[in-house]
């Protein structure tokens, strides 16, 4: 079973809205809703479990009537990865360790089914525990270790930036999390940090330079204008 685990806790302040930027109506459909129905479309998809603040558990259920899969809704937790962790409690009622669970964001509408299929087949074909899309990075890479001086130069062709969805064994991802309950949880940033905590075998896939997250106006902006186009029949 491969289930997709759709993060919908954010509350969008770079952008300055009074509501969540994923439900930011754009063409009569929130902005949650273009990953939803991506998602929903996928032949490999089984099911969708959706984290978010109960408020708005039921502006979900009203816009996922339709969906043919089987929804659960999940209360967001204090931060992404304890989101995360929620998600997986619920997750664990219904799944086998072996079953792929399949990690995304709402604020990332631009998702296609050609990256779905993507990291699900490499998964199942490599027999990995991960897989995360990436892309390389294009700047110049530096570091430094007091935030105020160069210390070294990183080399670019070895640097990637991750991307969602994620993809995990859920047994394995869910060992992970447990183990950094109750504190270390609550500093980890990226769905693939407890992964590549426990050593798990994560495999890197190209990403979509189209599958941008939402944060801020100017990726609004950037999403209302590709809806736009999309509206009025341009590719």
């Amino acid at each position: 079973m491969n289930i997709a685990l759709i993060l919908s806790g954010g509350v969008g302040t770079r952008i300055g809205s009074d509501i969540p930027k994923q439900y930011i109506e754009i063409n009569n459909k929130p902005i949650i809703g273009y990953c939803i129905d991506t998602i929903n479309r996928n032949d490999f998809i089984d099911k969708i479990v959706i984290v978010a603040e109960e408020s708005w558990h039921k502006y979900i259920s009203m816009y996922c009537k339709n969906v043919s899969k089987g929804i659960g809704l999940v209360k967001q937790g204090r931060n992404r990865q304890l989101s995360i962790f929620n998600g997986l409690e619920f997750v664990k009622t219904f799944a086998d360790e072996n079953d792929l669970i399949f990690i995304h964001d709402a604020a990332r509408p631009m998702l296609s089914n050609e990256l779905i299929d993507k990291c699900i087949n490499t998964a199942y074909n490599n027999k990995c525990d991960g897989v995360l899309p990436v892309l390389p990075t294009k700047d110049t890479v530096y570091f430094s270790d007091d935030g105020q001086r160069i210390t070294k130069l990183l080399d670019r062709k070895c640097i990637y930036a991750g991307q969602a969805p994620e993809v995990f064994r859920f047994g394995k991802y869910y060992d992970a999390n447990i183990k950094l309950l109750p504190d270390k949880i609550l500093s980890i940033n990226g769905s693939s940090e407890p992964a590549v905590l426990a050593s798990m075998n994560i495999m890197m896939v190209d990403g979509d330079e189209n599958n941008f997250k939402i944060t801020t106006q100017a990726d609004l902006d950037k999403f209302k204008d590709l809806m736009k186009n999309e509206s009025i029949g341009i590719t």
